[in-house]
């Protein structure tokens, strides 16, 4: 939530702080072409099922008690990475 909330509007989450699961992470971009190129750029770099649900759009990061931590910090370098280049 942190590389969210920190992102200056880049990246917006869904939920009301007070709600928010800590088990998906979902967020939304400033497009939904912008959200295909995130998909599809994480994908390259092994980071996938980043897709949000088909009756919401967007993006939602799944962080089951199983992830990593690295992997969850990759995705935050991911995410940083991408507003560097697309932002």
């Amino acid at each position: 939530y942190d590389a969210i909330d920190n992102s200056g509007g880049y990246y917006r989450g869904h939920a009301a702080k007070e709600a928010r699961s800590i088990m998906n992470i979902p967020f939304r971009m400033q497009s939904e072409e912008l959200e295909e190129m995130f998909v599809k750029e994480a994908k390259k770099a092994e980071l996938i099922g980043l897709k949000g649900h088909r009756s919401v759009g967007g993006l939602r990061a799944s962080v089951y008690n199983a992830l990593p931590l690295e992997s969850a910090k990759a995705l935050v370098a991911f995410m940083a990475d991408f507003k560097a280049k697309h932002g």
